[in-house]
């Protein structure tokens, strides 16, 4: 029963059809015809107690023996209609019984106790038997119908018991599997079906046992040999007293699916490779407990091995450029010991001695509790790394250019700063001749000569050096710098342009400031031109003062700050956002390589520029960069403030 159950409960859930409506007709011909019937069977019931009564009384048969003659014509009606015709069949088995039967005959009165109570056990019995028989008439209809609706689904349905032997076969699985349904009877599904389980028998049924169902994909044989692959479906079946007796199977057909699946997958397989190719990124997998690595194909070809080999870190380490061992090992220990991701560089030394440069970035996914395995990317960005190289040539090169550029703007200022200290040396020299020309030389008046002919050598000669370090093509160099002393060396070089220019330059320089990591060269270049453009942005400049001020100092994030104030027009608000984009200039003849020159060499101290200004107030240009140890206590209100107001000489 509980099978049937089952079935009724599977087909309700799949056809969604009302229990009411099982086995009853709304149409005018089943009334009809339902007429017809019970017309034909009160008719064949009336003849068959008729007969009964008068075979048992021409027989003068007991009481007893009559009464079970009548419940077997009752049984055998209550099988063939409703329960209301088994009770009025009863009632007139009764009323035979009295009439016939019991003393006194042809009449209704019963003289006899035991006469009253066997008619009474008579038509009790004669009910009981009647609503039981037709109890187990409704379920076996119930049953059948249940089943006929299962033949109507299309997916697979079949029972076993806990021996894996069929015990129902439904159309469903005829027509997935091949066989019919007196043939499937009494085999045992996995034989029959050659199934092949995702995980072992044992442990399926310790599941369904357990939780009292399981699902999965299964494949099956069909009659014919092909295979097929189904959505499996067990439920686990009870007897009364909880007892494991059977297992119904549903089993729907994926196969196109699945095939639809891989042809899906496999595709994907095919774009991630082109794809992993032609960006020059490759996939792995690593497990550290078990040293398991996947590599994808272009894993394969950027550590040049071949597909078939199987790669290890041992075998990666192979690859792997001698001077960044230490650093792969690092990373790998660490990853070892619990690290959930990595991002790390290193290089590849190839057996033809071409070096490779790696970007490899992974993190940890979690498939089950417990196990941890890495999931990441290999990018093999050495085309980036050569380009990056040249770029910064490149880059070099044209703040070469440009500072002898500003060199060449320079020149006025650069002659008079190398003609003072060479007119000096001539006038100390003359001086020297003069003194040695006299009757009794002044030996202490040559010598004090000489001292000053060498100090303005010396300066002459630091002039110069200078002016070629500005010049030559050399790779950054980066040492610990007074940021005050580039600003003054700067001074130096440019003062002769501020006394041409008319502009009044003063010096606001805090003391104390820690040193900065950074190239003199570029810096001072960076500076020259933040001067440069705010001299020039004052030329126009009528009926008020023409001051650039430079201001050294510390923020109070530790920064380093350069300011360079200017009172021009002011910067169009419009053109504040691209001022440092290469190839932008306000100026009629420029090239807008300069500030944006500035910025990259702020970038690459760690620094950065920006510019704050008000139309018609002029403009201040800040370079921050950061410092090699924190803000000194004396740093902050130690202010050396120098103006430089001497004009140029006539």
């Amino acid at each position: 029963m509980n099978f049937f159950a089952e079935l009724v409960e599977q087909s309700e859930r799949l056809r969604c059809l009302p229990k009411r409506r099982l086995f009853r007709s709304d149409t005018s011909v089943d009334q009809i015809a339902r007429l017809r019937y019970l017309a034909w069977l009160w008719l064949a019931g009336g003849f068959a107690m008729a007969t009964a009564t008068g075979v048992c009384f021409h027989l003068q048969a007991r009481l007893g023996t009559t009464g079970f003659v009548y419940l077997i014509v009752i049984v055998l009606l209550s099988l063939m209609d409703s329960f209301i015709t088994s009770a009025v069949f009863s009632i007139t088995a009764v009323g035979c019984l009295a009439f016939f039967f019991t003393q006194p005959i042809f009449g209704f009165r019963v003289a006899e106790l035991r006469d009253v109570a066997a008619l009474i056990a008579f038509l009790t019995t004669s009910l009981a038997i009647t609503t039981l028989v037709r109890r187990v008439r409704w379920l076996g209809k119930a049953a059948r119908e249940q089943a006929r609706l299962l033949d109507l689904s299309h997916d697979s349905f079949f029972v076993r018991d806990m021996n894996a032997v069929i015990t129902y076969w439904n159309r469903g699985a005829e027509e997935l599997y091949g066989w019919e349904k007196g043939e499937a009877l009494g085999r045992t599904s996995h034989q029959l079906l050659q199934t092949r389980f995702p995980v072992s028998i044992d442990d399926i049924m310790n599941t369904l046992l357990k939780m009292g169902r399981w699902e999965g994909e299964l494949v099956h044989a069909k009659r014919d040999g092909s295979q097929v692959v189904v959505a499996s479906r067990w439920s686990l079946q009870h007897s009364a007293n909880g007892h494991p007796i059977s297992v119904l199977e549903t089993n729907n057909d994926i196969t196109l699916r699945k095939r639809a699946e891989d042809a899906l997958r496999r595709s994907q397989a095919a774009y991630l490779a082109e794809a992993q190719q032609l960006s020059l990124t490759g996939s792995f997998g690593w497990n550290p407990a078990s040293g398991e690595i996947f590599w994808s194909e272009q894993s394969f070809r950027i550590f040049g091995y071949d597909p078939d080999i199987i790669p290890t870190v041992e075998l990666t380490l192979e690859r792997v450029h001698p001077d960044d061992v230490a650093l792969f090992r690092q990373v790998i220990d660490k990853a070892t010991s619990g690290e959930q991701q990595f991002d790390c560089e290193y290089r590849l030394l190839m057996p033809d001695s071409s070096v490779k440069h790696l970007h490899v970035v992974a993190h940890v996914v979690t498939d089950e509790p417990g196990k941890r395995r890495f999931v990441g990317a290999i990018m093999d960005v050495t085309a980036t790394k050569l380009a990056a190289q040249k770029l910064h040539e490149a880059q070099t090169e044209l703040a070469r250019v440009t500072r002898v550029t500003t060199l060449g703007e320079l020149s006025a200022s650069i002659a008079h700063e190398v003609s003072q200290p060479l007119a000096a040396i001539v006038t100390n020299g003359e001086a020297c001749l003069r003194w040695l020309g006299h009757p009794s030389p002044e030996l202490a008046e040559v010598q004090s000569c000489i001292t000053r002919m060498i100090g303005e050598g010396r300066r002459a000669s630091k002039i110069v050096h200078h002016i070629r370090t500005l010049a030559k093509k050399d790779s950054p160099q980066k040492t610990l710098l007074d940021l005050n002393d580039v600003i003054n060396d700067v001074v130096c070089l440019t003062q002769r342009e501020v006394f041409n220019h008319k502009v009044s330059l003063c010096l606001k320089l805090a003391y104390g400031l820690p040193p900065l990591l950074g190239d003199r060269v570029q810096l001072q270049q960076v500076i020259i031109n933040l001067m440069m453009n705010g001299i020039q942005s004052m030329d126009g400049i009528h009926g008020r003062p023409r001051e650039l001020l430079i201001e050294s100092r510390m923020d109070e994030d530790g920064n380093l700050v350069v300011a360079v104030q200017d009172s021009g027009s002011g910067i169009d608000p419009e053109n504040a956002e691209r001022l440092f984009d290469a190839f932008f200039t306000t100026k009629p003849n420029g090239l807008g390589m300069g500030l944006s020159i500035c910025q990259s060499i702020a970038e690459a101290h760690g620094g950065r520029m920006w510019v704050s200004s008000k139309p018609g107030h002029g403009a201040t240009f800040q370079l921050g960069l950061p410092a090699i140890i924190g803000r000194p206590d004396n740093a902050r209100g130690q202010i050396d403030f120098r103006e430089l107001t001497k004009r140029a000489p006539q």
